[in-house]
């Protein structure tokens, strides 16, 4: 049972409190994001992938990704690329940036992301897999980890080979997708997989895949035995997921946020995006979070709605502070 199970998650020299870890999420795991996972106890934060050729090319192009603050520390940074030289001089260059972990990006299905060689396209080519792990982690000393999925498709599920190749190249820890590359998140990820990577390496193994709430993380760990559990669309509106999950872990119920605490932290983000983005480019990056955040809420379809007709930073903290007002209202005299 999930009682007794350690609660840290040792990846290398990097030992973490607890096993809950935050996924490396295209266009939302910026700093204010990483920020207020970290303050509802996500272990370690992750970058949201970064090309290594933008960094190497680039790097002022790609500085906005990896901009950082000690609160937030560890902080995982993961790249992508299909050159092991250009993939061991970013990870370097990474390092020397002061990230406490590299993750190298084997798993993403993006048609852009694989069409270049990278992401989910190296789970067909294992032997320049190989040769990336092996340049990267030649070239720091930082801990190393990997993410894969469980293969390109059905019919070439090479999960435990590329495991067991990862863990002889000196990979410390490693992530694992529940579903193929052609399955993209179509269907629902299967943890059997794995549980079978987590019963034949030695190294830690992290899980990932419709980990959406923190029973679902209960059931996960138990099932798989896994190290560690990553969480991505399951934070999308829900950062207090992390929160409820520890709960869980120590045997306590889940603490559901109330109204004011929503709003508060939905404020509190927005500021934190306008304050990082300007108001135009904060303004139109926060509309997701609010559409993620008023999920399951009263009236968030006409609320939702109206997002997009607001232009300024004032008349968005109105429009917020006014609908969970209206919202407590409904509440109180439902």
């Amino acid at each position: 049972m999930i009682a007794d199970r350690k609660k840290i998650l040792k990846i290398g020299s990097l030992e973490l409190p607890n096993p809950l870890v935050l996924a490396p999420l295209s266009g939302i795991s910026d700093l204010p994001f990483r920020l207020l996972a970290k303050e509802q106890g996500c272990a370690l934060v992750c970058t949201e992938m970064i090309s290594a050729e933008g960094i190497i090319r680039n790097w002022k192009a790609t500085e906005r990704l990896l901009k950082s603050c000690p609160e937030e520390r560890p902080l995982a940074v993961q790249i992508f690329g299909s050159r092991p030289g250009a993939m061991a001089e970013a990870a370097k260059a990474v390092e020397g940036y002061g990230a406490d972990l590299v993750d190298i990006n084997m798993g993403c299905p993006v048609r852009k992301v694989v069409q270049g060689g990278s992401g989910a396209a190296l789970l067909r080519d294992v032997g320049r897999a190989k040769e990336i792990i092996q340049a990267v982690r030649k070239a720091i000393s930082l801990p190393l980890t990997i993410k894969i999925r469980s293969g390109w498709d059905e019919k070439s599920m090479n999960f435990l080979e590329m495991a067991r190749m990862a863990e002889d190249c000196g990979v410390n820890a490693l992530t694992v997708h529940g579903r193929t590359r052609t399955q993209g998140y179509a269907i629902k990820a299967d943890w059997e997989v794995i549980a079978r990577v987590k019963a034949h390496l030695r190294i830690p193994v992290i899980g990932n895949g419709d980990l959406t709430s923190p029973q679902a993380i209960i059931q996960f760990f138990s099932q798989t035995r896994c190290d560690g559990a990553m969480i991505g669309r399951g934070a999308l509106g829900n950062p207090w997921i992390f929160r409820q999950a520890l709960n869980m872990l120590q045997g306590q119920p889940p603490t559901e946020p109330s109204l004011e605490e929503k709003e508060v932290f939905v404020l509190r983000h927005l500021r934190m995006v306008v304050g990082m983005r300007g108001e135009d480019h904060g303004l139109k990056e926060f509309r997701k979070h609010l559409i993620w955040y008023t999920r399951g809420l009263r009236g968030n379809a006409q609320f939702r709605s109206q997002i997009p007709l607001w232009d300024n930073f004032s008349e968005v903290v109105g429009r917020i502070q006014e609908y969970f007002q209206n919202l407590r209202s409904s509440y109180l005299f439902s």
